[in-house]
């Protein structure tokens, strides 16, 4: 973690000096958050911050419907504006990666963040910035595992999303798991997170792969008077409360201020400093938060976490 922040510390080093020679960018972030999800703004804050950073221009776009074919559009019509870099979520690779290609093609500079690292080099992005999702379900199933866990239920939110059936097939690496289909919409999420916990009685074990999703399960589990082993991924105020509360074991961060902020600092770079560009992929976790380090990071949840 000490030569992670001694790289970012030096990137941002070398992105204020290319500002000095006064140079002016507009960068477009194009996520598929539906306006949802608490996990989003954090994200986009990230990239306003790096922005003001540099003195560019930024604008964010996500997509309320949550159709991958609406994204695409999103990512065609952000490109046709020739921006001078774009930053792209990557949940869906087979709907998205023409939007990409063409982009690149168009010679817009693309780096995906936050999902798709596998596929974001042969679509011709220049990098990814983001966490090894099916690792850091492999690390929360273990830690379930050891934690006593023996068999699980995994609520996700889009099943379309790559990163999060990867998060729920790393944690069936460690102990049998069940997907669950929790939707997105927070005031559904208990009712439909009570279904899927009273089809499958004899779980032991909860992951939910979302913030808002922690939340609405948590209340599902408390309704139906289940005690079992919950652990989530991201943070939120609600999810440090209950982490605090002992009713959620632990919750992985992924840093997503980072996904969004590293994304425009490594664009400026790459834009005026004849090419700069990191030698690999930044990862921006996975880190387990429970309640040993909770009180510690609990102030920057929903903010900066």
């Amino acid at each position: 973690m000490k030569k992670l922040l001694t790289a970012f510390a030096m990137l941002f080093a070398l992105a204020s000096s290319v500002l000095a020679g006064g140079h002016s960018e507009r960068y477009v972030m194009v996520t598929h958050g539906e306006g949802k999800d608490p996990f989003w703004p954090v994200v986009q804050k990230g990239g306003e911050d790096a922005a003001r950073a540099i003195g560019a221009n930024f604008e964010y776009i996500f997509t309320p419907s949550g159709d991958m074919a609406d994204m695409a559009k999103s990512i065609a019509a952000a490109a046709a504006t020739q921006p001078d870099g774009l930053v792209v979520s990557l949940p869906d690779p087979d709907a998205l990666g023409q939007a990409i290609k063409d982009a690149v093609a168009a010679g817009i500079p693309v780096i995906t963040m936050n999902s798709g690292l596998e596929s974001s080099a042969s679509l011709g992005a220049l990098m990814h910035v983001g966490q090894p999702e099916f690792l850091a379900g492999q690390k929360a199933g273990e830690r379930a595992k050891a934690e006593g866990a023996t068999k699980g239920i995994c609520f996700i939110q889009e099943a379309y999303n790559t990163a999060l059936t990867d998060r729920c097939g790393g944690y069936a690496e460690a102990i049998p798991t069940t997907n669950f289909d929790s939707s997105n919409d927070p005031a559904t999420i208990p009712t439909r997170a009570a279904a899927g916990l009273q089809a499958n009685p004899d779980v032991d074990a909860v992951l939910s792969v979302g913030p808002h999703v922690c939340v609405g399960v948590q209340q599902a589990i408390d309704e139906l008077g289940m005690s079992v082993h919950h652990s989530c991924f991201d943070l939120s105020p609600p999810v440090m409360d209950l982490i605090n509360a002992g009713k959620v074991q632990y919750t992985i961060d992924q840093q997503q201020r980072l996904q969004g902020y590293m994304p425009i600092i490594v664009l400026h770079l790459y834009n005026n400093g004849a090419g700069l560009l990191p030698g690999a992929n930044i990862p921006s976790g996975p880190g387990f938060v429970d309640k040993s380090n909770a009180s510690s990071v609990a102030s920057l949840a929903g903010v900066d976490r």
